[in-house]
């Protein structure tokens, strides 16, 4: 099943499959690590819904809900 990174759930694990768009938010997830191949665990969302904490690569990170509409993912089955 294929997923953007905000429509996924806290405990939810995909690959990332493509990071769209352009530009510096575009740039500025590739330089975090996310590309293609990356596996990425949902751990959080804030009060809101925005940011979004990820873990990936060993490491957490905070996506913008904006910015975790660009990366596709592919759900890995539990």
């Amino acid at each position: 099943m294929v997923k953007t990174l905000g429509q996924m759930r806290p405990g939810e694990i995909g690959t990332v499959l493509a990071v769209n768009g352009k530009g510096q938010v575009h740039r500025r997830l590739i330089d975090m690590g996310v590309v293609p191949g990356v596996s990425v665990e949902v751990k959080k969302f804030a009060p809101l819904g925005d940011p979004i904490e990820i873990k990936i690569r060993g490491y957490h990170l905070l996506v913008r809900k904006n910015e975790a509409e660009m990366i596709k993912l592919e759900l890995q089955n539990s």
